[in-house]
C-alpha cells in the first residue's frame, strides 16, 4: 500500500489546508483513509480556489484561524489531537512579501514558532513536517543545485523569513525534542525544502504557471517577467509524495530522519520561464508570450536550482514526472475546469494516475 499504509485513520493536522500545495494534500490524505483536521484563513488564499472547487469542506474537520493566533491554534491542537501535523500555512509570494515585508515574517517565521510551540504543548503529536521552501538557501546563483548543508540566507523578506523558520525548527529539535532524548519527548522533526511548485488549481498572483493559465483561458497574451530565470519546476504531486514518504518514516522511525530534506524535480538542468511558457502554449494549443519588464521583477533569483540527492539516498524517494509531464498534468486541469468538469474527481483521478506511474517505476513509497 502507498506510504505503507500509515495514513489510514490517523488523524492529520494540515495548516494552510486551502492553499494550493494544502487543498492537494488534504485530497490525497483522504484518499489515503486520514482523518483530517485543517487550520486556515477564513478565506481561501485565492478567487477561485482548488479547495472549494474540490468540495473539500464537507470531509474534512475545517478550522479557520490565523497561524498567528497561538492560542486557536492550541485549542485546535488540543481539541482534535493530530498524531503528526503538516505545516503549510504562509504568505507564499516573494513579490508581495516585498510590499508586506512585517506580515510575511510575522506569518513564516512568528507562525512556525507557534506551530513549534503549541506541538511542545501536547502529547498526541509524534510527527511534525514543516514546509519551507528552496529559497531559504543563500542566493549564489550556482550552476549546480544547493545541498541541505548549504548556507541559509536570503534576499528579500519571503526568503529571510522562511530561513529563520528553519533556524526555529533547528533550534526547538535540538533544545526541546532531541533525538537522544526520544523516548522521554516522543516528537520527530523535519523541514522540507521543495523546488518551484506547478500545477492544476493554483491561481495564485505573480506566479509564472497561473499566470499563463489565466492568459491561456482568457485568450490574451502570457507576460513573462524574466524569460531567462532557471527554476526548478516540479509538479504538486512530487513534493508531496516526498511530504508524505517522509512523515511516515518519522511515525515509524522515530527521530531518525528528523533533518532538513530538499525534494526537487528529475532533471538536473534547470528549465527557463520561456520554455516553461512556451511548452504551455503548446500544449494548450493556441497562445503566445511577451516580455514585461515590472519594476520589481529585479528581485527574483535568476538561477536556482535544487539537489535531491540525500532524499533519493535515505529516503528511497524520488520523482515521478518530467517538467513536460508536469505540463500536460496541468494543462489537463484547467482545460477540465473550463470544461465545468467535477473538479474534485478530476483531482483525485490525477493523484491516482501520479501514484500508478510511481507503482510502474517501483518507487518505495508506492508500494506494490
Amino acid at each position: 500500500m502507498p506510504f505503507t499504509n500509515t495514513y489510514s485513520n490517523l488523524p492529520v493536522l494540515i495548516t494552510g489546508h486551502t492553499g494550493f500545495k494544502g487543498s492537494w494534500l488534504t485530497t490525497w490524505l483522504l484518499e489515503l483513509g486520514a482523518t483530517v483536521i485543517g487550520y486556515s484563513l477564513p478565506e481561501p488564499p485565492t478567487q477561485p480556489s482548488n479547495f472549494v472547487l474540490s468540495g473539500l469542506s464537507e470531509r474534512i474537520s475545517d478550522v479557520r484561524g490565523d497561524i498567528r493566533d497561538f492560542d486557536a491554534l492550541c485549542e485546535t491542537i488540543a481539541t482534535h489531537r493530530p498524531e503528526i501535523v503538516f505545516h503549510l500555512a504562509a504568505q507564499p509570494i516573494v513579490l508581495r512579501s516585498v510590499e508586506q515585508p512585517k506580515l510575511t515574517i510575522d506569518t513564516n517565521t512568528g507562525g512556525t514558532v507557534n506551530v513549534l510551540e503549541a506541538i511542545r504543548q501536547t502529547d498526541s503529536v509524534r510527527a511534525l513536517v514543516s514546509i519551507t521552501t528552496d529559497k531559504v538557501y543563500e542566493n549564489q546563483e550556482w550552476l549546480w543545485g544547493y545541498r541541505e548543508s548549504d548556507t541559509l540566507g536570503g534576499h528579500d523578506p519571503y526568503s529571510a523569513g522562511k530561513a529563520m523558520a528553519e533556524l526555529a525548527i533547528a533550534a526547538y529539535r535540538s533544545t526541546y525534542f532531541a533525538p537522544g532524548d526520544y523516548d522521554n519527548h516522543g516528537l520527530a522533526i523535519a523541514s522540507t525544502r521543495a523546488g518551484n511548485v506547478i500545477g492544476g488549481g493554483d491561481f495564485a498572483d505573480y506566479r509564472l504557471v497561473p499566470d499563463c493559465m489565466k492568459a491561456l483561458m482568457a485568450g490574451r497574451p502570457i507576460g513573462v517577467r524574466n524569460p531567462l530565470s532557471v527554476r526548478p519546476w516540479q509538479h504538486v504531486l512530487e513534493p508531496l509524495s516526498g511530504y508524505l514518504w517522509l512523515g511516515a518514516q518519522l511515525l515509524g522511525r522515530g527521530p531518525a530522519l528528523g533533518e532538513a530534506w530538499n525534494f526537487g524535480p528529475l532533471e538536473q538542468k534547470g528549465v527557463t520561464a520561456q520554455a516553461l511558457a512556451e511548452k504551455l502554449v503548446e500544449l494548450w494549443g493556441s497562445g503566445a508570450w511577451e516580455h514585461t519588464r515590472p519594476g520589481y521583477a529585479e528581485v527574483e533569483t535568476g538561477l536556482l536550482r535544487l539537489s535531491w540527492d540525500k532524499a533519493a539516498h535515505r529516503l528511497d524517494w524520488r520523482p515521478v514526472y518530467t517538467w513536460v509531464d508536469a505540463l500536460t498534468e496541468i494543462t489537463d486541469w484547467f482545460k477540465a475546469h473550463q470544461r465545468g468538469d467535477d473538479m474534485g474527481r478530476v483531482t483525485r483521478d490525477h493523484i491516482a494516475r501520479y501514484t500508478a506511474r510511481a507503482v510502474e517505476l517501483g518507487l518505495a513509497w508506492a508500494g506494490e
